[in-house]
């Protein structure tokens, strides 16, 4: 796993330019680094490597095809590149080194671009230098593991891993986009092709962008793969076996996904939360490994967000090294001063915190883990997901025109306690679809712009899968939801910066995009089945494990947050919500926000992630303050 930057000119790079980039990128690669220049061409490459397959020198980045026409930096891991290097070799094609990286690049010299890209099983993001067309091409992964950011900046593309390559590119910070703060209010994150700065985007997962110095206008986005689409044939192509079947397909398809991401050169592990997905992939790597797995648990002593016992019951049941940690209010105290910088942006699911720490943990022992990460957007695994079904069980079999009028005579109420909950019903009233009340579900702040000042109150629009409006395209849609942006840009977002801050590779077996493919095609009444989710997953799991060590309701990897803001973290909460503060800084209006904290301080209502929205923005406003100190006028970078 590595980390990538580079920047495309009109005029020759500053000297020193891309290795200030690369090297806020030093912890993605702690074990090598390079850069490239063709200075008359306007193109600098960069590259942090974390060795994990081919040890040598002759993994070293950026790296040139055999025929020179080709550069690329690459971040990530191809898990077929054996399969593809023999057909190379079988071509005639000679491999100089062991490296997935050299199989992508002699790959598209030999196939091209698109073909390739197709064949490629992994997580990968990637900069592709054309010498023949001077042309710059960015590719992400299908499901988008591996991040890759771009933007324009007087006439410079500059690109990287993380936001923090292209601030030191700039030279500067870039402006606040507060339509983007309103929609990490709304979601918890940034979603989408949208970053926290203006000018600055994602490439979006599934997709490719070619960029040339002189481009005047905004390049098209090319998608390449899209969930969307998966969804559509998977729905019209349904698996024509039994459930039972289904599950042995599955089997199959997981234990080779599993297999493939246990391929390294360096010390392996697995994240074990004692939960259904990653019990999974521990059981599957067990069953392959001819030696205990090592798997790292994290616990909490606050009643109620303990899952440490589960995992250590499933640890023991299948024989793995075990450890796990204990987290006390100061060690999460210790990792929050360090979230504005390992995310770069504004990121309030508070579970960064615990996926820091269970980084840590297994640092010490290995070099890769793998992660249960996919499996409730899959195959139908969380709570909100049956609560609207039972909801909408209830309200949707009211004629729309009966319950429009209901709903308008209801106050609008707001964000905070009792209005939220009559926000709720009136919403769930006044919904012509069930996907419209899961919107409403999933937004924390279900009006940003009552606090925000200045951004507009974006929102996402869950789409449907097919015509239909039954509760399984409903259920459909909601997964489709959730994999197109919570995934990319929660999950797995979280998942990476907490594993390469500490140079640790994650992969997550259960989003090969096969695996993915195929549970489109299965029924959602496959997937929920007795009263729960999950049905083929869990008659995987059934095969290694007992049913009574994982069969409880979902708890997820949150943290006591509501207890801790009201304990060890209210003073430096209230720091950063002093209303002379929020007054000067201009962002926020101080007084709803008083109103907010204090009713979650005196316990009348739970508005702790609401609440940590707004702090870790304001966590993250104050470094980039601290950090202006050592920006240099980009002048002095570029040109």
């Amino acid at each position: 796993m590595c980390g990538i930057a580079g920047v495309l000119s009109t005029i020759e790079p500053a000297p020193g330019l891309v290795e200030g980039m690369a090297r806020t990128l030093d912890h993605r690669g702690p074990d090598d680094n390079g850069v490239w220049y063709d200075r008359a061409a306007g193109i600098g490459l960069g590259h942090r490597r974390l060795s994990i397959i081919d040890l040598s020198a002759d993994g070293h980045q950026p790296m040139h095809s055999a025929c020179g026409r080709y550069v690329i930096v690459y971040n990530g891991e191809v898990y077929n590149f054996a399969q593809l290097r023999a057909e190379l070799e079988a071509a005639g094609t000679g491999l100089r080194s062991r490296t997935d990286t050299e199989v992508i690049l002699e790959g598209i010299a030999h196939w091209g671009l698109e073909r390739t890209v197709a064949r490629l099983v992994g997580m990968f993001a990637f900069a592709l230098w054309d010498r023949e067309r001077e042309e710059l091409t960015l590719v992400r992964d299908r499901l988008g593991i591996k991040p890759l950011y771009y933007g324009r900046c007087r006439g410079n593309w500059l690109f990287g891993s993380e936001l923090k390559a292209l601030c030191a590119g700039a030279g500067e910070s870039f402006d606040v986009d507060r339509n983007a703060l309103a929609l990490m209010l709304r979601y918890g994150y940034v979603p989408g092709e949208h970053t926290i700065y203006r000018g600055v985007r994602k490439l979006p997962a599934g997709c490719w962008v070619r960029l040339t110095a002189r481009q005047a206008e905004e390049p098209p986005v090319t998608r390449y793969w899209s969930v969307q689409d998966v969804a559509e044939v998977g729905r019209g192509d349904a698996f024509r076996g039994s459930p039972e079947q289904a599950v042995d397909a599955l089997q199959e398809l997981l234990l080779e996904a599993v297999k493939l991401r246990m391929v390294a050169d360096v010390p392996i592990g697995a994240f074990l939360s004692g939960g259904i997905d990653s019990s999974t992939v521990v059981a599957l790597m067990q069953e392959q490994s001819s030696r205990p797995v090592k798997t790292f648990s994290i616990g909490f002593r606050e009643a109620g967000f303990d899952e440490a016992q589960h995992a250590r019951a499933v640890a023991e049941h299948l024989g793995t090294e075990h450890q796990e940690l204990y987290v006390t209010p100061e060690q999460a105290m210790a990792v929050i001063p360090r979230l504005p910088e390992i995310y770069d942006e504004p990121f309030a699911d508070a579970s960064a915190i615990p996926t820091l720490l269970v980084s840590e943990l297994a640092r010490r022992d290995v070099t890769v883990s793998l992660s249960g990460d996919g499996g409730d957007e899959l195959f139908y695994g969380y709570r909100r997901y049956f609560d609207l079904q039972r909801l909408w069980n209830k309200v949707g079999r009211l004629p729309y025109l009966l319950r429009a009028p209901a709903a308008r005579l209801m106050p609008r109420g707001g964000d905070g306690g009792g209005g939220r909950r009559v926000a709720s019903m009136r919403e769930l009233l006044g919904a012509r679809e069930a996907i419209d009340v899961y919107h409403w579900r999933i937004s924390e702040w279900r009006q940003p712009e009552r606090v925000l000042i200045g951004g507009a109150s974006a929102r996402l629009r869950p789409r449907r899968v097919g015509a239909g409006r039954s509760l399984e395209d409903y259920a459909a849609a909601m997964m489709l939801h959730d994999q197109r942006y919570y995934l990319a840009d929660d999950i797995l977002t979280k998942v990476d910066r907490a594993s390469m801050a500490v140079a640790l590779e994650a992969r997550v077996p259960l989003l090969d995009h096969r695996v993915v493919e195929f549970a489109w095609r299965l029924p959602v009444a496959w997937k929920l089945r007795d009263g729960q989710g999950k049905w083929p997953l869990r008659q995987v799991l059934y095969r290694y494990v007992p049913a009574k060590l994982f069969d409880r309701p979902k708890q997820g990897f949150s943290v006591p947050l509501r207890h801790w803001l009201r304990g060890p973290l209210r003073e430096w909460a209230e720091a950063l919500l002093d209303p002379c503060r929020l007054k000067a800084e201009g962002f926020f209006d101080p007084v709803p926000l008083q109103a907010l904290w204090q009713e979650h301080l005196n316990g009348r209502h739970d508005h702790a992630q609401r609440i940590w929205s707004v702090l870790m923005f304001q966590a993250w406003l104050e470094q980039q303050s601290r950090e202006r100190a050592w920006e240099q006028p980009a002048s002095a970078l570029v040109g």
